[in-house]
């Protein structure tokens, strides 16, 4: 299912599972991704799967490269089972003019009414791909084709912890204040990623499903308070 092993530097193994972007894609890495978790490999030292990638870091005293890509091409994973046993995680979003920051540029550039980019938006299940850029943060697809949109053209330097962002196919939630460029369509008050819980800090994890809907302020407040 690898498609190629490749050297990423010295010290990491870079390995290609095509160029799709799409669900069954990112479960093979998942797959990959999980498999050698659970084998513990000596000399592994970390591991980043993305959309259809996966980077596996490793110490060069202990293991090098060649060594490290024979353990990683004999490890068999059936295609038949390739799909994992996923969560659905339902997270509610406040879209208030105080938080959908860029409601009206959505409106504007994709000629649809706030009520029609909200609908589409919550009516749908979305994946979780991948979670990076900063701690916690999901990468969710696939977002209504009707309301894709790029970035924005001046990224915000500040870009407030739970604000749900859309870009091109994707959905995501800051979960920390970070600059960033993506379109603002909402908050939740749900905590994403929770820095105390040394065992699991992240609630949204590469192939979980996510559904979203909609609260008032009111019920965001109050939720919010409550955390």
């Amino acid at each position: 299912m690898i498609k190629n092993i490749s050297n990423l530097g010295d010290a990491a193994l870079y390995c290609d599972f095509g160029n799709d972007v799409d669900q069954k894609t990112n479960f093979k890495v998942i797959k990959y991704f999980e498999n050698i978790k659970k084998q513990n490999i000596e000399g592994i030292t970390n591991l980043t799967p993305s959309y259809n990638k996966l980077i596996i870091s490793f110490d060069l005293n202990v293991v090098n490269f060649t060594e490290l890509k024979k353990k990683i091409e004999d490890i068999k994973i059936s295609e038949n089972n390739i799909k994992q046993n996923q969560k659905i995680i339902k997270i509610p979003i406040c879209c208030d003019d105080e938080f959908a920051l860029d409601i009206e540029r959505l409106s504007t550039k994709l000629n649809l009414t706030k009520k029609e980019i909200l609908e589409k938006y919550f009516n749908k299940e979305y994946f979780c791909y991948m979670t990076g850029f900063i701690a916690g943060m999901p990468f969710l697809g696939d977002i209504d084709k009707k309301i894709r949109l790029g970035r924005l053209e001046t990224p915000r330097v500040k870009v407030p912890k739970g604000a749900v962002g859309i870009t091109e196919q994707f959905a995501n939630i800051y979960t920390f204040e970070s600059p960033g460029g993506w379109n603002i369509l909402g908050s939740t008050p749900t905590k994403i990623f929770d820095q105390a819980n040394e065992k699991q800090p992240t609630l949204i994890c590469p192939g979980d499903k996510v559904l979203f809907y909609e609260i008032n302020k009111k019920e965001y407040f109050k939720i919010n308070g409550n955390k």
